[in-house]
């Protein structure tokens, strides 16, 4: 398996750093307000990595940040006369909904910045131990320059650069050692939520975060960091730099990003009026249209969110669904059960549909590839299967597409997730009639799912149902 490393400018063999094992931090988003399909993309690509490592059969411990303590989620607090804390915590649960909406499997953790204050603590006290880091007046800076290698992932020349634009700098230029500096603890202003350092009561900076959680939860070396693309420089380059000099080993082997994402061409902005929330297109489509699309092309190219392309997502993505709608009405109604000689042959043939998928993906996660093989299948369970099919063959047929499509996050099974969440639904409804003591509706709602083949169970635990 091939992937393209940011901090080599080429694709190389993935090798983990142990045996049957992946540990992979992903950055997350910054929790002040709904998610843009900007932030969707990431999640979507490294999910859809995730899932293929799994499908290979490596366990995968990954991490995805929520920074629930920022700038942004301050002036956000303010705006609306509460606390940050409320903001955070409010828009994690909206950012949860709309990655469950995109079929976002959870993370093995999703650690808050706000609960990991005293590992950064502590982690920066190391860099000042060792030199990298210096205080003046209650911020702590990295010393940039003492760091060799700065500049090894953004490939930039140490005195050419300037300060990203999203470096937490607070104070005059002149307390640095020098401007390339950044700051890894800044004092608390009037209002600010802040916690207690040795140097200051305050906040950590952006970078020292990740840097901390992931070897929290990963280890002080991970296989896999991966973000968008913006997130290069400064913020991974300076992870890089704090993690390295505080742990005296390799961060990350490997360094992944997405493109961006532009709107009808141009670059995503609320200047611009085209800044689009993940709710707001859940309006308009199911979010597996979503990612249908983000997974269309490959992730480190630029892709363009359009009406047009999206409604040939959705067209593209109800051929799937449809051939696996189609199997299954063949497979309720199949005459005989074990394959004949000739579906033997068929079911042979479909080898190169999943050899082809595996090497696109194999091939630095090639979506749009693995996407095309995916409807080479769809081509031939439409021409290759009718009434007289064999309920083996077909059942082969649908578990070959379902496998696939599942490794790409696509739901095709869709008559069981809605039945699902329609049970569920008509449990509750029976649990409020039976708390208004109207009987007859709790009885009529029993009967109605045992009518269809669903037995209810009541334990102290709450209702148990499963399928007769």
């Amino acid at each position: 398996m091939k992937l393209y490393n940011t901090l080599s400018k080429k694709k190389e063999e993935f090798v983990p750093l142990e045996e049957g094992k992946v540990r992979m931090y992903v950055c997350g988003p910054t929790v002040y307000n709904f998610i843009h399909i900007g932030n969707a993309r990431p999640m979507i690509v490294f999910d859809t990595v995730r899932r293929y490592f799994e499908y290979k059969g490596y366990d995968v411990n990954f991490v995805s940040n929520f920074t629930d303590v920022d700038d942004k989620i301050i002036k956000r607090a303010i705006e609306e006369g509460v606390s940050s804390d409320e903001i955070s915590k409010r828009y994690i649960e909206e950012c949860k909904k709309d990655m469950q909406g995109m079929n976002i499997k959870p993370a093995t953790k999703h650690p808050l910045a706000t609960e990991e204050i005293c590992g950064m603590v502590d982690m920066i006290q190391t860099l000042i131990d060792k030199g990298y880091a210096y205080e003046k007046n209650g911020t702590v800076y990295y010393r940039t320059r003492k760091f060799e290698q700065y500049g090894k992932l953004s490939h930039k020349n140490l005195d050419d650069l300037r300060s990203g634009e999203r470096s937490l700098l607070v104070t005059g230029e002149d307390e640095k050692e020098d401007p390339l500096d950044f700051v890894l603890w800044k004092p608390k202003k009037e209002g600010e939520p802040f916690w207690e350092s040795p140097w200051s009561d305050g906040r950590p900076g952006w970078h020292i975060e990740c840097s901390e959680m992931s070897k929290k939860y990963l280890g002080e070396q991970i296989d896999i960091h991966a973000g968008g693309e913006d997130l290069v420089f400064p913020h991974h380059e300076n992870e890089i730099a704090q993690s390295e000099a505080a742990n005296g080993k390799e961060f990350a082997k490997y360094w992944m990003h997405n493109a961006f994402l532009n709107i009808d061409n141009r670059k995503m902005s609320k200047s611009l009026g085209n800044f689009r929330t993940v709710r707001e297109i859940s309006e308009q489509y199911d979010l597996q249209v979503l990612r249908f699309f983000m997974l269309s092309a490959h992730y480190r190219s630029p892709l363009n969110f359009s009406a047009d392309l999206m409604e040939a997502s959705r067209n593209g993505l109800e051929r799937i669904v449809n051939a696996a709608d189609h199997l299954k009405f063949l497979m309720k109604n199949a005459k005989g059960g074990a394959m004949s000689e000739v579906e033997n042959g068929l079911a042979a043939q479909t080898d190169v549909f999943v050899k082809d998928y595996e090497r696109a993906m194999e091939d630095d996660f090639n979506t749009a590839d693995a996407v095309a093989a995916v409807f080479d299948l769809v081509k031939f369970i439409n021409s290759n299967t009718d009434s007289e099919s064999s309920g083996e063959y077909l059942g082969k047929l649908f578990h070959i597409l379902v496998k696939l499509t599942d490794v790409l996050g696509l739901i095709v099974d869709q008559e069981e997730e809605i039945l699902e969440a329609d049970i569920e639904k008509l449990i509750e409804e029976r649990q409020a009639a039976r708390r208004e003591k109207n009987f007859a509706r709790a009885d009529a709602i029993r009967d109605e799912l045992q009518a269809k083949g669903i037995i209810l169970k009541d334990t102290r635990e709450g209702v148990q149902w499963k399928k007769a």
